[in-house]
């Protein structure tokens, strides 16, 4: 038997082929998939905060600044923590003891951040006096890999959320079921 070559005529349509379509439809799938977690995160992640005794201090103006920042980042699809949720997560260990210079200033530039990104005039007064106006490029590597680790560890907490709740959901409706069919 002879091999047959699959001929495609042109019949002047601006079509796709099937087959790159259904693939399309599948990274589509993906795509809708990805935007949800990615709002569900944004929303619902938790506060990554260093482990102290002073983490519960934080300022709740600053905490409920957390989802519109999350937001923000979302929206220019940067996969980082906010800026402001890093100012958060470094807040408790600024209390614990003396930290070396670059953190000092890292978490005074993100304080200046915060105020100029939310309005708060009291706050920017005094932040202009003391935080750097620009960090070096060592300081800005520390902050980006902070940044980086926050985003993964709140996006692992949701994931592992999401799964517990699955699975107490699943045993509900196992004995549900259970119950049906018991004499």
């Amino acid at each position: 038997m002879e091999n047959f070559n699959l001929v495609q005529l042109d019949f002047g349509f601006d079509c796709e082929p099937l087959q790159v379509q259904k693939k399309t439809s599948k990274s589509n799938t993906k795509q809708m998939n990805d935007f949800v977690f990615n709002f569900m995160d944004c929303l619902t992640s938790p506060i990554i905060v260093f482990k102290s005794a002073w983490q519960d201090i934080i300022p709740e103006d600053i905490l409920k600044n957390i989802k519109p920042s999350r937001l923000l980042c979302a929206v220019q699809q940067e996969e980082m923590a906010s800026l402001t949720e890093t100012l958060v997560y470094i807040m408790p260990r600024t209390y614990e003891a003396p930290m070396p210079t670059e953190w000092v200033n890292i978490y005074t530039w993100l304080g200046i951040q915060y105020a100029i990104q939310f309005k708060n005039n009291d706050q920017l007064n005094e932040m202009t006096e003391i935080a750097p106006s620009k960090l070096s490029e060592y300081e800005t590597k520390l902050l980006n890999d902070l940044r980086r680790w926050i985003y993964n560890k709140r996006r692992k907490a949701l994931k592992d959320r999401l799964k517990s709740a699955e699975k107490s959901e699943m045993k509900i409706l196992f004995e549900n079921q259970k119950g049906l069919f018991e004499d």
